[in-house]
């Protein structure tokens, strides 16, 4: 019997981001026919819910029930992801000249990283529609986040990794019980495996080839307008790998503007890669509306940002198009040395990703795309102590 629903969802269909076509919303799905991922979407207009009703709600990802596509509680698979705190950085802001320099730290997640809330939604919804096993090629993080919540769920999960992945993240997917193998190459190598060996009761939840890590990951969007008072930042900067992230705060936003709780204009989001893999700054420099793979990435520190093609390579552009924002690298000797500067100056151990933000709107001021009465918000993806092999 289905526990009782107080929120009920307002989930209507999938559409292809590319043409718009309804795909059917309660049966498993991955991708649209145009090889575009499938977007859900809400019966917004009628909800009854307010900014209010929040408050005394869980402090986790799934206070915004509503606009989550679970049909039922009984489905949701949690660790208490969510809610992540926004941390000040004073001195840093100051030694810029910024108004104000904020990070969003995703590593106070169950597993670690941003990566919880993705594969929370993800397995949560596998689990609503029958699915007993699921698949997923990763850098690192994706894999462990996908093992912890397939145990917790009582499924099983397939792990791909490239065989260069830090022994942590190894451990952490056996750990959890996880089938993993080890792929020379990147995480473009790995997904070519895991096709290679596809079995037909695998449901492949790779970055945006299934709809819901992205419903997942957009609740740091919400977060990010409730965290504000339901005002926005000037800037939010983003480490991009398969970008899914950059897509879910945008979509939020849009949602919330459709809600009525947010007002423009929209933070400008600015998307950073590293100098040895970088699609999207490329595409983003050549006004593209697509990337081009990324031929031979470099070797790198921060194992998220090593994403040669990313499958939502449009929707990534788009929302930097659209928010007019911009799309930059770092180099390897950067991302090390912003580890220790935010470590020394603020006490924050930022991941090589989130190390990589800091020197990015350290640029960006540099060139005076930055204002000095700006709000900046930086997305810190992942914890440190994951990464202390890599340094």
């Amino acid at each position: 019997m289905e526990t009782l629903q107080i929120h009920k969802t307002l989930y209507a269909h999938l559409e292809c981001a590319k043409s718009g076509e309804v795909y059917n919303p309660d049966t498993i799905q991955t991708y649209s026919r145009h090889h575009q991922p499938l977007l859900a979407r809400y019966h917004l207009k009628d909800t009854q819910t307010t900014p209010d009703d929040l408050r005394q709600r869980p402090l986790t990802m799934w206070r915004y029930r509503e606009f989550l596509p679970i049909r039922s509680d009984r489905h949701i698979v949690s660790l208490g992801e969510g809610m992540t705190p926004l941390v000040p950085m004073p001195r840093l802001a100051e030694r810029l000249g910024l108004a104000d320099l904020t990070v969003k730290d995703e590593a106070l997640n169950p597993t670690g990283s941003f990566k919880s809330r993705g594969l929370a939604m993800a397995v949560s919804k596998a689990r609503e529609l029958g699915v007993e096993t699921c698949a997923i090629p990763t850098a690192g993080n994706a894999g462990g986040a996908l093992a912890a919540y397939c145990a917790r769920a009582g499924m099983q999960a397939i792990v791909y990794m490239p065989d260069a992945t830090p022994d942590i993240f190894r451990k952490e997917c056996q750990f959890f019980g996880a089938r993993v193998h080890f792929v020379p190459g990147t995480i473009a190598d790995c997904a070519a495996r895991l096709k290679a060996d596809w079995q037909d009761d695998w449901f492949d939840v790779s970055t945006l080839k299934e709809p819901f890590r992205l419903e997942g990951k957009k609740t740091m969007g919400y977060e990010i307008a409730e965290q504000g008072n339901w005002q926005l930042p000037d800037v939010i900067v983003y480490p991009t790998g398969g970008g899914t992230g950059l897509i879910g705060i945008w979509k939020a936003f849009q949602e919330l503007l459709e809600l009525g709780w947010i007002k423009g204009p929209l933070p400008r989001m600015v998307a950073v890669q590293t100098e040895g893999c970088d699609p999207i700054v490329a595409a983003f420099r050549q006004k593209a509306t697509q990337a081009r793979v990324h031929p031979d990435p470099a070797p790198t520190i921060a194992n998220g940002l090593r994403v040669p093609n990313a499958f939502g390579d449009m929707l990534i552009l788009k929302a930097l198009y659209e928010s007019q924002g911009t799309a930059l690298t770092v180099s390897e000797k950067d991302m090390r040395e912003g580890i220790g500067e935010v470590a020394s100056k603020e006490g924050l151990l930022l991941a090589p990703e989130g190390a990589a933000l800091w020197k990015a709107t350290a640029a960006l001021r540099a060139q005076g795309w930055l204002r000095p009465d700006e709000r900046v918000m930086l997305i810190n993806t992942g914890s440190m102590y994951k990464y202390m092999e890599n340094v």
